[in-house]
């Protein structure tokens, strides 16, 4: 064994050292860098020398320590972990707010709302049958009236803005997600060509979990690794990206709430034209069935199924309201006369009213126009709000229906909030930096280095004294 190995072993600890204070370093510097995993470096001894001749002899120390590798203390559980977290969080997100909105644009319960006018339009009969003969009494029957039509109008002109920017909002997210998958392929060719050559590409890895808990969070989906160090994203068992290439993806259908039903909304493979891409989750899954169209059962997206009970209410409403005004008579004796009627286009948007004034309005049975038989056709309408089929008992149910949703969706919205605060809570007690924990490490790799300086140090005297005092005896 060379008299000179101990200054190798030296410099191996010196190397070691050095080492492990740069990457101390590099965390400590990164303790506030969001989506950073804490690094260490992996030490291995190095092995005493074979015998290199049949005369040599004795025991034989290790030669030193060798840096294997700088490790990324990350977790492929937690991290998967986290991105089913941020699926089911960018989901329930975006429907609770969709409904909350839906539910504020209601504005129930309250006077100025849909059923206080309801009642104060019931009211408005009562009133010209108690007054018979009043034109103050019919006039405010006009007016409650034209109100209560302008407010169900309204209400349906607020869902269709509230779907019109719902589905602007559809494109930006599917932009994001091409931008997005795109920065994960350009990272997995870096990571690739890093890993080929050897380099530690832990950066670019924590860049592009980030990513990826991005892409969660927006449609779902499953990551899986590479060999040569890449990955795969795939949507419903279809590629979005894989290694450095992507499929991109866009918004398909109707781009307006009435059209819906003929052309539902949904996302589609950019090079397969009307091919649907399958989603599990995340943001856009999540606003792609709030701008689904009416089902039939109920179950449709929220926003056209609300819309729709604006357009039964005024359908109730003025079918209810005309069979008994049809029945009566207006100031020339004539009946057969609507109260309400519609305009082109949806129901809510085309409910009117009739009568211009007093005389367009029946309140007497039949051609009968004597006080006695004066305003009982009034009356018969005032009842209307009692009914258990009246458009008040219809409306109150769906407020009722959509309050329950909101709520609902709320309570799932926190819920899935607390369960991604619980994974990125793991991840990080897993994979942040510990200052208190680096800095003992940073005086353990400083203390090392002072002492395989020192043991450098010994070993230069000891060759100076080999070399230089040989044969100095005596003098």
């Amino acid at each position: 064994m060379s008299t000179f190995s101990g200054l190798t072993t030296a410099l191996s600890g010196l190397n070691a050292a050095r080492t492990g204070l740069n990457v101390v370093g590099a965390n400590l510097t990164n303790v506030n860098t969001s989506g950073y995993t804490r690094q260490r470096v992996e030490q291995a001894a190095v092995g005493a020398p074979v015998n290199g001749s049949l005369y040599s002899a004795g025991v034989k120390p290790g030669q030193g320590v060798n840096v294997t590798g700088i490790a990324r203390l990350g977790d492929a559980f937690l991290d998967a972990r986290v991105r089913t977290a941020f699926s089911s969080a960018g989901y329930t997100n975006v429907r609770a707010d969709a409904l909350s909105d839906i539910q504020a644009r209601m504005k129930e319960p309250g006077t100025g709302a849909v059923s206080g006018q309801l009642t104060t339009f019931w009211g408005s009969w009562q009133g010209v049958h108690n007054n018979p003969g009043d034109p103050a009494a019919t006039t405010a029957l006009l007016q409650g009236a034209a109100g209560l039509a302008q407010s169900i109008s309204d209400g349906y002109k607020g869902l269709d803005t509230q779907w019109s920017q719902t589905r602007s909002k559809a494109d930006l997210l599917a932009a994001d997600v091409n931008s997005t998958a795109s920065q994960v392929a350009d990272l997995n060719d870096k990571i690739r060509t890093s890993a080929a050559s050897g380099v530690p590409s832990s950066e670019l890895i924590d860049q592009r979990n980030t990513l990826t808990a991005r892409l969660s969070q927006l449609v779902g989906g499953t990551v899986r690794d590479l060999p040569n160090g890449g990955n795969e994203i795939l949507l419903g068992g279809n590629v979005l990206v894989s290694g450095s290439q992507v499929n991109t993806v866009k918004i398909g259908g109707q781009t307006s709430m009435t059209d819906a039903t003929a052309g539902p909304v949904q996302l589609e493979w950019t090079r397969r034209d009307g091919m649907a891409v399958d989603l599990d989750g995340g943001q856009l899954a999540s606003t792609l069935s709030v701008l689904a169209p009416v089902d039939g059962k109920g179950t449709g997206g929220v926003i056209a199924e609300t819309a729709a009970e604006y357009n039964n209410l005024a359908e109730t409403l003025a079918k209810q309201v005309n069979d008994i005004h049809r029945a009566g008579s207006i100031a020339d004796g004539t009946t057969g006369h609507d109260f309400f009627t519609f305009t082109v286009g949806p129901a809510a948007l085309g409910l009117t009213v009739v009568p211009k004034d007093a005389a367009g309005v029946a309140t007497a049975a039949g051609a009968a126009v004597d006080l006695e038989g004066y305003g009982s056709i009034a009356d018969k309408i005032s009842q209307i709000g009692v009914r258990p089929d009246s458009p008040d008992a219809q409306w109150t149910k769906t407020v009722i229906a959509t309050g329950t949703a909101a709520r609902t969706a709320l309570q799932q919205d926190v819920a899935a909030g607390s369960a991604l605060s619980n994974a990125v809570g793991a991840q990080q007690s897993n994979a942040s930096v510990d200052i208190d924990e680096e800095n003992v490490n940073l005086l353990a790799y400083q203390h090392a280095y002072q002492a395989a300086a020192r043991v450098m140090t010994a070993m230069d005297e000891a060759l100076d004294v080999l070399i230089n005092q040989t044969g100095r005896v005596g003098r």
